[in-house]
């Protein structure tokens, strides 16, 4: 939690803040259409790190160890991932990202960028440069919150 310093982040701001953007965010419209999850499961395997372990992939998008079974089987099925044995437990599998589902990924950042840009031009020069400034932040939080160092 938040300590009493002498600085002006107003955590309950910052939370509001970025709700409001997920909302809106989560919602542009995409070329790829997909539900939540799958487009979850596969970003975490493109940029978080591929291969996983099934019992990883639950604990990270927050389902049940059924529930992520049946997604990648779906998912295996549609060319997206594949699983393949765990060279350092043979009772275990690891799932892989395809480049078909690397392409998923690619595409839904593009359209988002798509959607983005012109918005993006409507904000005032200071108003650039701040949210410029606060990317490191943003990304350093996300480490922090994925329980990186």
């Amino acid at each position: 939690m938040h300590d009493d310093r002498d600085d002006a982040l107003d955590v309950g701001a910052l939370t509001r803040a970025i709700e409001d953007f997920n909302r809106f965010y989560i919602r542009l419209p995409v070329l790829e259409k997909r539900p939540f999850t799958t487009l979850s499961v596969l970003d975490t395997l493109a940029f978080g790190g591929s291969p996983r372990r099934l019992t990883e992939l639950a604990r990270t998008e927050q389902v049940s160890q059924p529930g992520i079974t049946q997604l990648i089987t779906r998912l295996e099925r549609d060319g997206l991932v594949e699983r393949r044995p765990d060279p350092s437990d043979g009772r275990a599998v690891l799932v892989h990202i395809t480049e078909e589902g690397r392409r998923i990924g690619r595409s839904r950042h593009e359209d988002r960028a798509r959607h983005l840009a012109p918005l993006l031009d409507r904000l005032t020069p200071e108003q650039r440069e701040a949210l410029s400034a606060a990317l490191p932040v943003l990304s350093r939080l996300a480490e922090l919150g994925r329980g990186e160092s």
